[in-house]
């Protein structure tokens, strides 16, 4: 697999509404068709939000003592297979889903809530769903890009930026899909939306939240157990957690998961018509705002200069 010849970089088109690729439609009619269980827990997030970090937390929680075998000889991607990926050298995140052994599934998805399966809401499936702010969110995707082969060119940081903020963007724009996911949580009660920056914060407290949400009671030393296995450090270097095994993703241009560092700023005009893009909603601005930090300037063309930093720590 080390050797194999990789495909082009796929292109951006529309898909109802929203920016994909075809690594996440190929698959469509049996992705809208997968057929989810009451149990299952599905962890939704924008990409580079905290998906391997909850998934590693959950898988933890309910397999972690029952099945230890599990952290040292199955990847991630398997034990919490991504539902709408196709990428042809793996089978399709609906297989791998539909051949799970254990209960409950832990599925994981970054489509845009309005294209999720119907069944995981007829089920009343628990989900769990994480949002991170723009500036870091934007940062660790644009790094993200230039090492998986599975994305468009990301091309340089100044394009990259403004195409986050246009929303052109492999699931469409951050903006939407936080939106979307906050305003689903208000008419479907087993939805738990966490923020990333909380975890970031209080790994022990985020941790009994999850717990309470998920109707678990783990020991003091279980809960330690576990958060000690999902810190950043022990995460990157674990094989099974570092997505290295994965050939689309060339470590040689960054690894997975990275090495936080804070760096020079930079600044780029933007027009006020993008400020919502990279803004909270606000009902989100007492998690989400805080944690933006920018630096806007008004100017007398009517036009922000948005600071941001290249580099930080986290997934």
């Amino acid at each position: 697999m080390e050797n194999m010849e990789l495909p082009p970089r796929p292109k951006l088109f529309d898909f109802h509404g929203v920016s994909m690729t075809h690594y996440f439609t190929d698959n469509w009619e049996n992705i809208q068709n997968f057929q989810a269980r009451p149990d299952d827990i599905l962890i939704a997030t924008y990409p580079k939000a905290g998906t391997t970090w909850v998934s590693y937390i959950l898988d933890l929680l309910y397999f972690g003592q029952t099945a230890p075998e599990r952290q040292t000889s199955l990847p991630i991607y398997e034990r919490v297979p991504f539902l709408e990926s196709d990428f042809h050298i793996l089978p399709p995140g609906t297989e791998l889903a539909d051949k799970l052994s254990t209960s409950p599934r832990l599925i994981k998805t970054h489509l845009p809530v309005q294209l999720v399966p119907k069944s995981f809401w007829e089920q009343n499936c628990r989900v769990v769903y994480v949002a991170r702010n723009a500036k870091d969110n934007a940062v660790s995707y644009f790094h993200f890009d230039r090492m998986n082969q599975a994305d468009p060119e990301p091309g340089d940081w100044n394009n990259y930026l403004q195409r986050f903020m246009d929303g052109k963007m492999v699931f469409g724009p951050w903006y939407d899909h936080v939106t979307g996911w906050w305003e689903r949580k208000q008419t479907h009660s087993k939805l738990h939306y966490v923020f990333y920056e909380d975890m970031v914060e209080d790994t022990g407290r985020e941790l009994d939240r999850l717990c309470s949400f998920l109707g678990l009671s783990p020991s003091a030393e279980e809960k330690e157990r576990v958060r000690g296995g999902v810190q950043f450090d022990t995460m990157k270097n674990n094989s099974m957690a570092n997505y290295s095994t994965v050939p689309i993703m060339d470590f040689k241009i960054s690894p997975f998961m990275r090495k936080g560092r804070f760096l020079p700023y930079i600044s780029l005009s933007v027009s006020l018509s993008l400020l919502p893009s990279l803004c909270p909603p606000p009902f989100l601005c007492s998690h989400l705002s805080l944690s933006l930090s920018l630096s806007l300037t008004l100017t007398l063309t009517l036009t922000l200069t948005l600071t941001l930093p290249l580099s930080r720590k986290g997934w």
